[in-house]
């Protein structure tokens, strides 16, 4: 009865993570580039009471062990990288990436991260940024005078200058994807560092050799499903109340037992 007690405990320290995985997740449903959240768990070391194959019952053997676990434990908090639903917004310098991939962003310490957020603005010095003012990279200069600005699938950036019939290319985007994206490190900000789990980056041109596409004038919304991240949160709920309850029934369970006596 004391071990159910603690593995009861496990389980509401479980699902209290869980909720704290989906509340976030639900923050963020409106959040440009977000990627949802799983929580994984995975069950603690169990004890042998009986192990398999001992000699019981007039020589026989018992084909199964006998054993209790000791409840959950938090394993990982994984990232899911599915492609969010594209939004029209007829901004030129709004950015989708339809595909894999992900934008280099220049950090002002000279470090990379990436985003699936395009929502790209103009700086003082004419360079394409994050609404935050970090630089993307490869570095696009618009000219101050471009009258339109021009953004294609495979990443070339065209602007009209006045007096120009024929645009002029200002440069080219670039992607860069991992073997492992769910092992980038967020940092918030819409932005994730390389690690040792993620691998270093595969650059590339959009729509090229497995990169994605870019889609001027839309946005990548967040992937995430109110519908499911509230059926899941009323899981998680239950199954705290079911863990809280296993506690209580532990809890008469001892008392019954020192009652005995007197």
């Amino acid at each position: 009865m004391i071990r159910a007690l603690r593995t009861s405990a496990t389980g509401m320290k479980a699902q209290e993570v869980r909720v704290d995985v989906i509340a976030n997740n639900l923050a963020n449903v409106n959040t440009s580039g977000f990627k949802k959240t799983q929580a994984q768990f995975q069950d603690l070391l169990y004890q042998t009471l009986r192990p398999a194959g001992v000699a019981e019952f007039q020589g026989q053997t018992v084909p199964t062990e006998l054993q209790v676990g000791h409840g959950v434990r938090l394993s990982s908090t994984q990232k899911v990288f599915t492609t969010g639903e594209l939004q029209k917004t007829q901004n030129d310098l709004d950015i989708a990436i339809n595909g894999d991939g992900f934008f280099q962003i220049l950090q002002p310490d000279g470090t990379f991260a990436y985003t699936r957020d395009g929502n790209f603005e103009i700086s003082q010095d004419g360079i394409l940024v994050t609404t935050d003012g970090l630089a993307l990279q490869p570095q696009i200069t618009i000219p101050q005078n471009a009258m339109k600005v021009s953004i294609a699938a495979d990443g070339n950036v065209d602007v009209i200058l006045p007096g120009q019939v024929q645009p002029q290319n200002v440069g080219r985007l670039e992607l860069a994807r991992f073997i492992n994206p769910a092992g980038l490190r967020n940092i918030g900000n819409n932005l994730f560092l390389e690690s040792v789990a993620s691998n270093t980056p595969i650059l590339g041109n959009p729509a090229e050799n497995e990169f994605g596409r870019l889609e001027q004038g839309y946005l990548e919304l967040s992937n995430v499903s109110v519908v499911d991240e509230l059926v899941d949160l009323i899981t998680a709920q239950r199954v705290y109340e079911l863990n809280s309850r296993g506690i209580s029934i532990a809890d008469n369970m001892l008392q019954v037992a020192s009652n005995i006596g007197r």
